[in-house]
């Protein structure tokens, strides 16, 4: 089917790698090769320049790829109207998460959609908010859940659900025997961050500079799971979602600590291009997640942690 080396073509062209490209679809490396080069002899043209470094789109590839990605939309458009005939949510879903939602929410939503809607092929990304966010905006993931704010004007976004933030300690730290702490007892701490692009760590900046904090030292981790073992194992202190430290808390492992006078809240957001058609199979997955008794659930079984 011409879709098929036309996935191919747009698949090696996002990836800039035929070996990666072969291994999302699932195909060998020498099949990949075939279908660009019997493209090119139908289109009569070269569309990549290749070396063994660098990987380049020509300037015929660079018209093939806009309009193969156009030809691709409109081809699952028409299997989904045609399979609306008979209710059957068919397609694809790219959609994305930054780390905390990635890791705590998106498995359990995705698990009971794809339980629902078993024709549906899903590919799930997970990396930090700022990256979630430009693969959004270059059309790469069909939607996303991240943490933090974005401002963008080609961007839809919404609200999801609130996440509590909570300033957690070692067990051993001299803060873990104070119920409640003021933003004077924070200075001169050391601190466990997240990565620049990370809305954890855009929320934890922006409080350390509102509040006026000195930080004595700082350690950078690239995830939530690092962040949260780095605490534990006495390294610093650390301002992270209450959903990935309840197992913790619960197992007495860390120590969470309320800061006088606040209780910190940010949104979980759904982000998704402006003015794009969705397909059913998204229409379906948000109508679901915003919905559904799947975030009730969730919710419920995350209450505020520190009372």
């Amino acid at each position: 089917m011409i879709v098929d080396p036309l996935k191919t073509f747009v698949t090696v062209a996002e990836q800039k790698n035929f070996s990666r490209a072969a291994e999302e679809l699932f195909l060998s490396q020498p099949s990949v090769s075939l279908q660009i080069r019997n493209l090119e002899n139908e289109l009569g043209a070269k569309l990549i320049n290749r070396s063994p470094k660098h990987l380049e789109l020509t300037q015929s590839g660079e018209i093939l790829y806009g309009l193969a990605k156009q030809i691709l939309s409109l081809y699952d458009k028409a299997k989904q109207e045609i399979n609306q005939l008979t209710n059957t949510v068919t397609g694809s879903l790219k959609v994305g998460a930054s780390y905390t939602i990635g890791e705590y929410i998106l498995p359990f939503a995705l698990t009971e959609f794809a339980a629902q809607y078993p024709n549906v092929d899903i590919d799930a990304s997970i990396a930090n908010t700022v990256e979630i966010t430009q693969a959004v905006r270059s059309n790469h993931l069909d939607l996303a859940l991240i943490e933090g704010e974005v401002h963008h004007s080609d961007l839809e976004i919404q609200s999801l659900m609130d996440d509590e933030i909570i300033l957690v300690v070692p067990n051993q730290h001299p803060l873990a025997r104070l119920p409640i702490v003021t933003a004077e007892q924070l200075q001169d701490q050391v601190w466990i961050l997240r990565e620049s692009g990370s809305g954890t760590r855009a929320f934890s900046d922006k409080l350390i500079r509102d509040w006026n904090i000195h930080v004595k030292k700082s350690h950078i981790f690239g995830s939530s799971q690092a962040v949260k073992q780095a605490v534990m194992a006495g390294l610093g202190i650390a301002l992270v979602s209450s959903w990935i430290v309840r197992k913790e808390l619960t197992a007495n492992e860390l120590t969470a600590i309320r800061i006088k006078g606040k209780r910190l809240i940010r949104s979980f957001s759904i982000i998704r291009p402006r003015n794009h058609e969705m397909s059913m199979a998204m229409s379906v997955f948000l109508e679901n997640l915003r919905s559904h008794d799947l975030l009730t659930g969730l919710i419920d079984s995350n209450p505020s942690v520190i009372g």
